[in-house]
Parts: structure tokens; sequence; C-alpha cells
């Protein structure tokens, strides 16, 4: 194996350590402008997404019946509780339609 342009890539690599400077000037340059860019964007958010977080903060605002809660832990952990699926479904379609109006 012989290495016959070793000056060849000392040349090349003069020619790219003059160039080097100029190229990294540039680059801070191009930083700014895309902070710039960034800075500009703006995030809205749809009424639907809007509604559900006033949801969210009156549900989390609710008062809670913690004897109730305590009751139902304790029967769903002794395995006395039971769903009525008839009566599940129907409160569902009644809030759905509270909420949504369908």
């Amino acid at each position: 194996m012989s290495i016959n342009n070793i000056n060849n890539g000392l040349a090349n690599n003069a020619k790219l350590d003059n160039q080097r400077p100029a190229q990294q000037h540039v680059a801070p340059t191009a930083s700014k402008t895309t902070s710039k860019a960034v800075a500009q964007n703006s995030v809205s958010l749809t009424p639907y997404v809007q509604n559900s977080h006033k949801l969210q903060n009156k549900v989390l605002e609710a008062p809670v019946n913690k004897a109730k809660v305590d009751q139902l832990r304790t029967s769903i952990s002794n395995g006395e509780y039971h769903v009525d699926p008839e009566y599940l479904a129907s409160k569902i379609a009644k809030i759905k339609t509270q909420i949504f109006g369908f």
C-alpha cells in the first residue's frame, strides 16, 4: 500500500482553512434569523379545546361527597358493586346531550 497524494491533500486543506472563517461568520447570522422566526410564531386553540379546558376546570372545582366515595370504594373492593348497563348507557347519553347538544 503506497501513499502518493499526501501533498495534494494538504493543499486542499489550506484552501478549506481559508474558507472556514467566512462560513463561521455566516452561521451566527442564520441562527439569529431563525430565532426571530420562532418569536413570530403563535399557537391558537380551537373552540372545542377551549371548552374542554373550561369543563375540566369545572370538574376539578366541583364538590366531592367523600362519604359516598368511601362507600363505593368499599363495595367495589368487596365485590358487592354491580353496574346496570342500561342505566349507565342512559346516563352517558344524557351527559353527551348536555355537553355537545346531540
